[in-house]
Parts: C-alpha cells; sequence; structure tokens
C-alpha cells in the first residue's frame, strides 16, 4: 500500500463535509419519483451515500469510485444502516462513468469533481440525467476575488483551476444547467471527519516512518494543506451548488476555448 492510501485508509469521509450538511443540500431537492435513480460520483467511503439512501427512501442509489477499499467500506457501512438493498457500488472512473443517457434523477457528488474539473464534470453528467434531473456537487471556491498570496501560490500549483461563486455559477449556465441554489459548507466540516482525523493518523505515521526521509516529506506536504486551511479558511471554503438541468438544448452554450 501506498503511503498516501495508508493515510486515506479508513477515514470517516474523504474529504470536508458531514451528514448534517448533506441533508441540508438534499432537502432542497424536491421528492424524487417512485423507484427513482441517483447517482454517487467519487463516492469514497460513503458517507454521504448513507445520508441519500435515508432521505430519498423511493430511489436506487449506485456509488461509483475507482477505488475499491472505499467500496468495500461503503458496503459494510450499508449493511450496518439496513440500506444496502437500495445502493448498488461499481468501481470505475468518473471520467468513462458506463451508464445510458437519461437514466437518473440526481447526480450527487461530494468533494470528487476537481479530478475533471467543475465545467468539465458538470458537461459530462448532462447526458445521463432525465429532463429536469438535478446536480448537487460539491467544489473548493474561492471565496474573496483577492485571495492572500500565500493561499493563492499554494492552489494555483495544487488546482489551478479553483474558481469564485460567481465563476462556478457562469459555468454551470454554461453546461446547460439552472444555478437554484448554493452555499459555503461550514469550517467545523472540515475538521470533525476529515482534517481532524487525518491530522491523528499523520502523528502515528510520523513515528512509524521516521527514519524514512521521502515518507516525512510527503507527510510535511500533507501539513501545509492543513495549516494553510486554519490559517486562510475565510478565503475560500467548499461550495454546495445545487444544478437542474435546463430542458432546452438551446440553453447549452458551447465550450470556451482555453
Amino acid at each position: 500500500m501506498s503511503l498516501f492510501w495508508e493515510l486515506h485508509s479508513d477515514l470517516p469521509r474523504e474529504g470536508p463535509g458531514a451528514d448534517e450538511t448533506t441533508r441540508k443540500a438534499a432537502e432542497k431537492i424536491p421528492r424524487l419519483p417512485e423507484g427513482s435513480r441517483v447517482l454517487d460520483v467519487g463516492c469514497g467511503p460513503g458517507a454521504q451515500t448513507l445520508v441519500l439512501a435515508w432521505q430519498f427512501p423511493q430511489a436506487h442509489i449506485t456509488a461509483v469510485d475507482r477505488h475499491a477499499p472505499f467500496l468495500e467500506e461503503l458496503r459494510r457501512r450499508a449493511r450496518l444502516s439496513e440500506v444496502s438493498s437500495r445502493i448498488a457500488s461499481l468501481q470505475g472512473d468518473m471520467r468513462a462513468l458506463p451508464f445510458s443517457d437519461d437514466r437518473f434523477d440526481l447526480i450527487w457528488s461530494e468533494g470528487a469533481v476537481y479530478i475533471m474539473g467543475f465545467e468539465a464534470g458538470l458537461r459530462s453528467w448532462r447526458p445521463l440525467l432525465k429532463e429536469n434531473g438535478w446536480v448537487a456537487v460539491t467544489e473548493i471556491s474561492w471565496l474573496t476575488g483577492e485571495p492572500p498570496d500565500e493561499p493563492k501560490e499554494f492552489w494555483s500549483r495544487n488546482y489551478p483551476a479553483m474558481a469564485t461563486i460567481a465563476s462556478n455559477c457562469s459555468m454551470a449556465q454554461g453546461a446547460g444547467y439552472e444555478v437554484l441554489h448554493h452555499f459555503t459548507i461550514p469550517e467545523r466540516d472540515w475538521w470533525t471527519d476529515y482534517y481532524g482525523p487525518l491530522e491523528m493518523k499523520m502523528r502515528a505515521l510520523r513515528l512509524k516512518y521516521a527514519d524514512k526521509r521521502d515518507a516525512l516529506a510527503f507527510l510535511d506536504e500533507e501539513q501545509k494543506e492543513i495549516d494553510l486551511f486554519r490559517e486562510h479558511s475565510p478565503c475560500y471554503g467548499y461550495v454546495f451548488y445545487l444544478l437542474r438541468k435546463e430542458s432546452s438544448p438551446s440553453g447549452l452554450k458551447p465550450r470556451r476555448s482555453s
């Protein structure tokens, strides 16, 4: 097992979030029809997947992730929560989802769309949605138009596509969606189930790999991200975007040239 996966195993969540925040977003989605289909893209170990199963008891959920141990953990959690009969897990790449068009009533993705990029992800998901289908997605976003140099330099190296809320809303509209709502997730959602447990694991791994220079350098880089948010959390955060597929093809604007 690589050190990355050793660090990122057995965490409550694989990114900022909380059950309460997932429920808050789900409550803004109109009641789904009986037998509806929900796709959870980049589900990780499935914390939000289980919340969706309880929030939408009439729906069948397909959870996709490329990392098999995450899916094993999701299945374990689903059995304990007695919702396993309505959750199907699939190992796969979000950049090549094996689904037919017009299949899903709702596509959900927390902390994962950055793998494709916000706009590219939304464009790739749109054909999979039924008419007037919904997308609920979190994306790390600038909360200010003029962030300090330190976070700006860090994220320009690690996620140069990071944009402001206004820019992301504009991209969503250009990709053929109506922006119904957005909200910034609470700062505590970064710590309780993600950064807090991550720091605890990092302390243990520093002892385990105390004589491994490369391992310690990797852990130092991981710590930099955490320390950066600790100091500059007012400048950026994860934002939940609640989007509805526009029914008219004319609403889909051409992809912008780069």
